[in-house]
C-alpha cells in the first residue's frame, strides 16, 4: 500500500516538478539510492504537513468541507473517520459496544474493530483496508491535499432484513395496561435505542406522560410533538427505577439523565429513507390505525399465527408503536388479507410480550397509515453537554407562525443568570430542506437592537423538519445580568408560516405562560412584532456553560 501511495504521489509532485522546474532538465537521470531515499523523504514530509493542516475530503470530486467531519491520515497515508462520516457519507451502521468493541455494517458486510485497531481518545475507525467491502474507492491528491471518495456499488447500502434485536439495540418489551401511554411508550422506546449497544437505560412513561408541562392523564392520548417539548426542555428523560409506572405517582422535581440534541421527522412514505434511519440511528416512532384494542387481539386484519398486520382503510392512526427493522422477503401470504407485494416493518409494541411474537409484529410496507410520519431522535447527550438552558417554550411546537412566506426571522432575548460562556441554540425546523442563519446581539436594549449590531455565528440547512441544536465554533462571553438576543432567519421551501411557536392549542395547553419571555418575529429582519402580544411564545433557546 505504501509503494502504491507513494508511486501516486511521484506522479502527482511529478506535474509540479514539470510545471516549475527550469528548462535545461538532464536529458537523462539516473536511478539512485540517494534519489529513492529523497523521494520517500519528501513523500513523508508532504504526509506530515497534512497531517498538521488537515486534508480536504471529496465525495464524487464535490468537497464536504463546509460539514466539518473529522478525516485523518496516518503516517502510511491511510485513512480514519469518524463514525458519523461512515453513517452519514457512506451510508454504514456504526455499533459501539460497552466493551469498546465497533462493528460498522454496510448492505451485507460487518465489519468488527476492537478497542486496540481505534485511533486512541478519538476513537477513529480505520477504513483504507476495508474501503471495497464498504462500497467505495478512494484517490489521493497530495498536492492539492485531498481525498476523493467514489462510490462502487450503485449505493446499495442496505440488506434484505435488518432487525435490531439481534444488534443489542432494543430494550424489553413493555406493557401500557388500560392507559392511553402508546405515545409516551412509542416515543421512549425508540429513545432508549439510540445509546445502544453500548449503554442500555430503560425510561420513565410516567414522568414523560405526568410531568410534559401539557394538562392531561394517564388515560388521554398524546402524540409526538409533547414528546419532543418535554425531551427538548430538559423535563426528561428521566429513568423508570426513580418514576415507576402506573403507580399514581410522579416526581416532578428529578432531573433529566439525558439531553436530547436532535430529533427528526419524516412526512410521507419513503420505505428507503425509515430503513436507513433504523439501520444508522435505531427504532423509528411512527403510527397505525390499530383495528384491535388492549387485551382483544382479533381482528380482519391481523393474522396471529404469522404475527401480521395490514390495515388497507381509511381510518385515521389511533395507536403508536416502534418500526425496530424490516424484511423485504416477508411473503404477503402472511397476511389475512395479502397486499400486493412481500415485506414488512418489524414492530415493537406495548402490549406485553403475550401480544404477537413475544411483543413484536410484523406490519406491511402497504399498511395505509405506517410510516405517513415517523420521528427519529438521532442525537442524545450526556447531561454534562451544557450547564445552563434559556428557554419559554415548554410545550414546544403547538403552532406555526409566518407572513405569508417561506421566509422569517425570530429572536428571543434572554439575561444572563451569571458569568456564562455561550455555546450552542436550538429550534425547530417546520419543514424540509430549511436553510437557517443563525446571529447573536451581545449587547440587547430594545427591538432597535435586533437590526444594528447583530452578528452572524452559524448557518446550515437541515434535510428534515424537526428539532434541532446548533453548536457555535466560537467562544462568546456573557457577564452576570447581560442582556442578549439571538435571532434566526429560516427559509422553509414552500411553507407559509415557517416559524415554531408555542401558543394556544386548546384545553392541553392550559399552562401555557406568555409571562417568561420575550420574542419578536420579522418578515426581512427590519421591522419585528412581539410575539407574546400575538399570543406566542418564540420556540429558540440558548445553552450555555458556567465560566
Amino acid at each position: 500500500m505504501k509503494k502504491l501511495i507513494i508511486v501516486l504521489l511521484v506522479l502527482g509532485l511529478g506535474v509540479l516538478v514539470f510545471l516549475r522546474w527550469p528548462k535545461e532538465l538532464p536529458t537523462e537521470m539516473k536511478e539512485s539510492p540517494q534519489k529513492s531515499e529523497a523521494l520517500e523523504k519528501m513523500v513523508q514530509t508532504r504526509i506530515n504537513n497534512l497531517q498538521d493542516q488537515g486534508i480536504e475530503v471529496l465525495i464524487e470530486g464535490k468537497s464536504i468541507r463546509k460539514f466539518n467531519y473529522e478525516v485523518k491520515m496516518d503516517d502510511e497515508a491511510k485513512l480514519m473517520v469518524q463514525d458519523s462520516f461512515l453513517e452519514d457519507i457512506m451510508g454504514c451502521s456504526v455499533l459501539v459496544y460497552g466493551n469498546g468493541k465497533t462493528v460498522v455494517d454496510r448492505a451485507e458486510t460487518e465489519i468488527s474493530f476492537s478497542p486496540s485497531e481505534l485511533n486512541g481518545e478519538s476513537s477513529l475507525i480505520p477504513i483504507s483496508d476495508h474501503l471495497s467491502q464498504l462500497g467505495y474507492s478512494v484517490t489521493y491528491n497530495m498536492v492539492k491535499g485531498t481525498v476523493n471518495f467514489t462510490n462502487t456499488d450503485g449505493g446499495k447500502n442496505l440488506p434484505a432484513k435488518y432487525d435490531l434485536r439481534e444488534h443489542d439495540r432494543v430494550s424489553p418489551v413493555r406493557d401500557q395496561g388500560t392507559f392511553g401511554t402508546c405515545w409516551a411508550f412509542a416515543s421512549l422506546a425508540a429513545l432508549e435505542t439510540v445509546s445502544m449497544p453500548a449503554e442500555e437505560n430503560i425510561y420513565s412513561v410516567d414522568h414523560m406522560s405526568l410531568n410534559n408541562g401539557f394538562t392531561l392523564d394517564l388515560s388521554e392520548g398524546g402524540e409526538h410533538t409533547m414528546s419532543m417539548a418535554y425531551l427538548a426542555s430538559w423535563n426528561g428523560p428521566v429513568l423508570e427505577e426513580d418514576d415507576v409506572y402506573g403507580d399514581g405517582e410522579t416526581n416532578s422535581n428529578l432531573p433529566a439523565v439525558k439531553h436530547l440534541k436532535e430529533a427528526i421527522i419524516i412526512d410521507g412514505k419513503d420505505d428507503n429513507r425509515i430503513k436507513n434511519a433504523i439501520f444508522k440511528y435505531g427504532g423509528v416512532e411512527t403510527s397505525i390505525h390499530m383495528e384491535m384494542t388492549y387485551g382483544a387481539y382479533k381482528s380482519e386484519y391481523y393474522n396471529s399465527d404469522t404475527s401480521s398486520y395490514y390495515y388497507s382503510g381509511s381510518e385515521a392512526p389511533n395507536h403508536d408503536l416502534v418500526i425496530v427493522g424490516w424484511d423485504d422477503n416477508f411473503s404477503k401470504d402472511n397476511f389475512s388479507t395479502p397486499p400486493s407485494k412481500d415485506g414488512a416493518y418489524i414492530c415493537k409494541n406495548s402490549w406485553g410480550t403475550s401480544f404477537g411474537d413475544e411483543g413484536y409484529f410484523y406490519v406491511s410496507y402497504e399498511d395505509t397509515n405506517i410510516c405517513e410520519k415517523s420521528i427519529v431522535y438521532t442525537k442524545l447527550d450526556d447531561t454534562d453537554d451544557y450547564d445552563n438552558i434559556y428557554q419559554t417554550d415548554i410545550l414546544g411546537w403547538v403552532g406555526q407562525m409566518g407572513f405569508s412566506d417561506e421566509k422569517a426571522y425570530f429572536a428571543n432575548v434572554y439575561t444572563a443568570q451569571g458569568d456564562e460562556t455561550l455555546k450552542a441554540v436550538s429550534f425547530y425546523s417546520t419543514g424540509s430542506n430549511t436553510k437557517f442563519s443563525v446571529f447573536l446581539v451581545t449587547n440587547y436594549e430594545d427591538e432597535k437592537s435586533l437590526n444594528g449590531g447583530r452578528k452572524e455565528i452559524g448557518q446550515g440547512e437541515t434535510r428534515y423538519a424537526g428539532y434541532y441544536t446548533v453548536d457555535l465554533t466560537q467562544e462568546i462571553n456573557l457577564e452576570k445580568g447581560q442582556k442578549y438576543a439571538i435571532i434566526v432567519s429560516v427559509e422553509t421551501p414552500g411553507s407559509q408560516r415557517p416559524i415554531a411557536i408555542e401558543c394556544d392549542g386548546g384545553e392541553r395547553t392550559q399552562n401555557l405562560d406568555l409571562t417568561d419571555g420575550e420574542g419578536y418575529i420579522s418578515l426581512y429582519g427590519e421591522v419585528w412584532y412581539s410575539a407574546e402580544e400575538s399570543n406566542a411564545n418564540v420556540c429558540l433557546k440558548a445553552f450555555t456553560d458556567d465560566r
